[in-house]
């Protein structure tokens, strides 16, 4: 089985996670109180050491959290916070007035796993329902020092071939563009069986030819 991705199915990837981000934007918008934005302008596939690499560098400058996948699919979802969104996220839904830090305390820490139970929860239901797979989002955690030890754990032999994105968020009142980093990981078999249905099926409504 070919794990490559053609320009058409990496497409037709990255349009299933926007839609799935879609309806996580609406439900992060209302915690944020500003129009809020998710898109997915890019998908990756790296090796083993780059991915640990990647992971050291987001870990050096935002707050991980952690959140498995499983059921048909298996697969772990890392999302990096900055210390712009934990300042922001911290004074408008905790109304804490804080400094641009990635040191949080219990309750930031528990507004962030729920941002990201929401943002994967949003996301998982719409592979499950646009992919006709059973699986569902692990309560997520916060995982601490140093995360390359639960990549390794999450990558035995060297087996995961995962897709590596960015959702970008943008509040209204504001010009920059803030980068939130996502990194969605599935395992060999997973990743096996996600190109086996797009490589099967016409998203435009009809069956490929055989």
């Amino acid at each position: 089985m070919d794990l490559s991705m053609t320009d058409l199915e990496r497409d037709i990837i990255r349009e299933i996670l926007n839609i799935g981000l879609a309806r996580a934007a609406d439900s992060f918008a209302v915690i944020a109180q500003e129009r809020v934005l998710l898109e997915v302008p890019n998908i990756d596939l790296l090796v083993s050491d780059d991915i640990l690499a990647r992971v050291r560098e987001y870990q050096a400058k935002h707050v991980p959290i952690q959140s498995d996948i499983r059921g048909d699919f298996n697969g772990t979802t890392l999302m990096f916070f900055s210390g712009q969104h934990i300042q922001r996220l911290s004074r408008v839904c905790l109304r804490m007035q804080t400094t641009e830090t990635l040191e949080v305390n219990e309750l930031q820490e528990s507004l962030l796993l729920e941002i990201s139970n929401i943002i994967t929860g949003a996301l998982v239901t719409q592979l499950a329902n646009i992919l006709k797979a059973n699986i569902y989002g692990a309560p997520p955690s916060a995982p601490h020092g140093d995360i390359s030890e639960i990549m390794n754990g999450l990558m035995p032999e060297h087996q995961l071939q995962p897709l590596i994105f960015s959702v970008i968020t943008q509040f209204s009142d504001k010009d920059n563009m803030v980068e939130l980093p996502l990194m969605l990981f599935f395992d060999r078999e997973t990743f096996t069986k996600i190109l086996e249905i797009i490589r099967s099926y016409d998203f435009l409504g009809s069956q490929m030819s055989a």
